[in-house]
């Protein structure tokens, strides 16, 4: 898999037609499980058939009870310089409810480890609304967030895939989920206390001090273009996206075969318009009403005045300079808000 993953990469080098890459992310499973040596070969063919920016931000998705002191010298030394760890919780009994594999000593020590190997920035994930996850458990976790003090703080909603253990438990009536009203009192003790220790809300999910926002997920958020390399990942370039396919032995086959196995979308205005709204209303710089007229046509307050006008009026809205935010009232349903600004 890694020896195709490298020869993607060769056969996708035309891709970004030559532009600097700012970012290098290892992400959308466990890459973690990887070995060092593995890594390399990966950073090894992205250097040698892309342009990089002299400092870029090398982030690596991992686990904590794979991050051996060992471990995290060695990435260090290949030039990861951020990870994102999936701590999920600080309480034993809910990562083995969770069925993870490590335990909240691992969990701490291993942010501890990173510090002591030169890795200096750090993104740890929380989830809430857990079934049977007290206000005071979550209080304490977010505590020992803080006590750890990461750069970067991800937070999400606790969501039942269908074909998952949880999915069957839901499914047979031994799961019962938190209700909406609950997930949201939770998510609001989330943005209070962060707040409050200094952690800027700059993305729904996502948290951050000292302004060190994720350069390459607010890439995404920004309409950039990016490559995703390997079975599942997906590209844009501005004007399609395309997605590889999910089939692992038939990736390896077809890359084998020195073809890159995709299916292409070609991105109308309306998608893109919509995929703007999406991602930019998320964030802390806002959707640019301009910028959605002037490049994809769409004007937000012709179409859709009666909307903008209603949750303008209830505060959940707020335009200054031609620049459409949510507040923090209306980030509480940004789904239900995004999905009814969409051109249809």
């Amino acid at each position: 898999m890694v020896d195709a993953l490298a020869l993607e990469i060769k056969l996708q080098k035309h891709y970004l037609k030559g532009e600097t890459l700012d970012t290098i992310y290892f992400g959308g499973g466990t890459p973690s499980i990887l070995e060092v040596a593995d890594i390399h070969l990966l950073l090894d063919a992205v250097y040698k058939n892309f342009s990089i920016t002299p400092n870029p931000e090398v982030t690596l998705e991992a686990n904590p009870d794979d991050l051996t002191p060992v471990k995290l010298q060695g990435l260090r030394e290949l030039g990861i310089n951020r990870l994102s760890i999936g701590i999920q919780s600080f309480n034993d009994q809910t990562l083995k409810f969770l069925n993870r594999a490590h335990n909240a000593t691992q969990a701490i020590d291993c942010v501890k480890n990173a510090r002591a190997a030169g890795i200096e920035n750090l993104s740890i994930d929380l989830i809430f609304a857990i079934p049977g996850v007290s206000h005071q458990t979550l209080t304490e976790n977010i505590q020992k967030a803080i006590e750890i003090s990461p750069e970067h703080i991800s937070t999400y909603s606790l969501t039942i895939e269908q074909k998952t253990v949880f999915g069957n438990w839901q499914k047979k009536g031994k799961l019962k989920l938190v209700n909406d009203e609950e997930s949201a009192k939770q998510f609001d003790l989330l943005i209070s206390t962060l707040e409050k220790n200094r952690y800027e809300q700059y993305e729904i999910s996502n948290f951050c001090r000292d302004q060190k926002y994720a350069i390459h997920n607010t890439s995404y958020w920004k309409n950039v273009k990016y490559l995703g390399i390997g079975p599942g990942a997906h590209s844009y370039d501005s004007v399609n996206r395309q997605f590889n396919i999910s089939n692992n032995p038939k990736y390896m086959q077809s890359l084998a075969e020195g073809n890159v196995p995709f299916e292409l979308e070609v991105l109308d205005e309306k998608a893109k318009a919509n995929e703007y709204i999406l991602t930019s209303l998320r964030t802390k710089w806002g959707c640019d009403l301009i910028r959605l007229k002037h490049y994809f046509g769409y004007d937000l307050q012709k179409v859709r005045g009666r909307e903008l006008s209603n949750y303008t009026k209830n505060n959940f809205l707020i335009t200054t300079n031609e620049i459409m935010y949510l507040t923090r009232k209306g980030r509480f349903l940004a789904d239900e808000i995004i999905s009814d600004l969409f051109w249809v």
